[in-house]
């Protein structure tokens, strides 16, 4: 019976977004539970607010 192959890894894959180790499988994309409560944080607050035109008061 032949040996299953090895899965393949994956030549692309990025690292944590917050502080930029390795990810794992378990918080992917983070690397740790602690890094994806960091990111929540800051969408909860703002801090990844996309800027967009001011909006105008005086359509009317």
């Amino acid at each position: 019976m032949p040996a299953e192959p090895a899965k393949p890894k994956r030549n692309g894959a990025k690292p944590c977004p917050v502080c930029g180790k390795p990810a794992t499988a378990e918080s992917h994309p983070f690397c740790s539970e602690r890094c994806r409560d960091v990111d929540l944080n800051r969408w909860l607050s703002g801090a990844y607010a996309i800027p967009g035109r001011p909006a105008d008061d005086e359509e009317d």
